[in-house]
């Protein structure tokens, strides 16, 4: 009989982080049905809710025009959360935050190295108050090596990592991704450590520091490819949609627009070939081979060029699949939300604004991780900063109404 419970439920996490590779690390813990805690500094809030693109009653906007106009990362990002604000530099307010560390499992931080410090919220103290607690950083560069302490954005670790040397056209400048891609995938890998030291404290009992570098997961991700061999065989860096391993691999003209074909082995290509109505290079004693494709790729490329030119990207598409070859069509985000897989999957979800409720509009990715017998995904808007104060001070902490008003009125929350 399935349970269908959330995976993480009974887990509390508290999330002192900001910008994207924090929030969406919690973001995906919230997924999984952890209890998660934002901590914000009372006096300003979280930056996310003032950071533009707004969204409010008029519609998106760059400028905020009324007080219904919130930051889209801020609706996006924060779903699923709570919200306290504690001053973490005054020592009252240190003094209820050490108490929530005591009654919480994970702290997630996304400070450049050395604020932690500063505000005596490091892992080193932290351990002390709270052995149990999994401690997860996440840094452009790390917590430790001669440029830990190097102040990061996620171009910048694009650039620093590799990544920006590789990506865009043989011969362009210099190109990042398309989205902030080091801040999703360090969340990515900070949720796998995370999880995994949850794993060890079942066995151990204590907690453990989580140390993530958005250079060392792009890094690893990069350096699957042989690119430190590229210039002796003398290719070029930057290889555009093609894939140095295979051939044909790259995206398509067609009469209304793009499209990608891939062929990863030799039998496909005899596939493909059949499929443009050349078998003669099927059997050719170079075009046969992958390893002189690969040599030749532009050969290969200009022939399937003129192939796709002939057809609209629905009619090749629909050959190509009926012969079993690797195609797709370049879906733009109108294509994406109007894909009956992507709905079919729950990917994509509405979004919900504090104070209008369920917005049109506007829309968010759903949680991407299935299970068969566990619940999974986003319940509640993000929320102002301060929400839930009197529930978690007042009914987790355990603070009376009178510790409450004195510390608001201090401005400690």
């Amino acid at each position: 009989m399935s349970l269908r419970k959330n995976i993480l439920e009974g887990i509390r996490v508290i999330d002192l982080s900001q910008f994207l590779s924090g929030p969406h690390t919690t973001l995906l813990l919230a997924g999984l049905g952890a209890e998660v805690i934002r901590v914000d500094n009372p006096k300003t809030g979280t930056s996310l809710a003032k950071t533009p693109i707004y969204f409010g009653k008029n519609g998106p906007s760059f400028n905020k025009k009324d007080e219904t106009d919130i930051g889209i990362s801020f609706l996006k990002r924060c779903r699923s959360k709570k919200s306290v604000t504690i001053d973490l530099k005054t020592k009252l307010g240190h003094d209820l935050f050490l108490k929530l560390v005591e009654k919480s499992d994970i702290l997630v931080e996304n400070f450049s190295v050395g604020v932690t410090e500063r505000l005596k919220v490091n892992w080193d103290i932290l351990n002390q108050i709270n052995p149990r607690l999994i401690y997860c950083s996440l840094t452009g560069y790390g917590s430790t090596g001669p440029d830990s302490h190097r102040k990061s954005y996620d171009t910048t670790t694009q650039a620093m990592s590799g990544l920006m040397s590789v990506t865009g056209q043989p011969g362009g400048p210099p190109t990042k991704a398309g989205t902030p891609i080091a801040d999703t995938i360090a969340a990515s890998f900070a949720l796998s450590g995370i999880l995994a030291a949850l794993y060890h404290r079942e066995s151990t009992g204590l907690g453990q520091f989580v140390d993530i570098s958005m250079v060392d997961t792009l890094f690893s991700s990069l350096f699957d490819d042989p690119i430190d061999c590229f210039e002796e065989l003398g290719l070029n860096f930057q290889q555009g949609n093609r894939l140095v391993r295979f051939s044909p691999f790259n995206t398509y003209k067609t009469k209304d627009s793009w499209i990608v074909i891939c062929c990863g082995t030799d039998e496909m290509w005899k596939k493909l070939c059949k499929t443009i109505d050349r078998l003669d290079l099927s059997k050719e004693k170079n075009w046969s081979r992958m390893d002189w494709r690969v040599a030749h790729n532009d050969k290969v490329d200009d022939l399937i060029s003129s192939w796709t030119s002939k057809f609209s990207t629905k009619s090749a598409l629909k050959i190509l699949e009926n012969e079993d070859i690797v195609a797709s069509p370049v879906q733009d985000i109108n294509d994406l939300l109007n894909w009956n897989h992507l709905k079919y999957r729950e990917m994509i979800n509405d979004v919900e604004h504090p104070q209008l409720g369920k917005l049109t509009g506007i829309k968010a990715a759903g949680f991407p991780i299935k299970f068969s017998d566990a619940e999974t995904g986003y319940k509640g808007p993000a929320l102002p900063s301060g929400t839930n104060n009197n529930q978690i001070f007042g009914e987790l902490i355990g603070l009376k109404e009178k510790d409450l008003k004195e510390l608001r009125d201090k401005n400690i929350i």
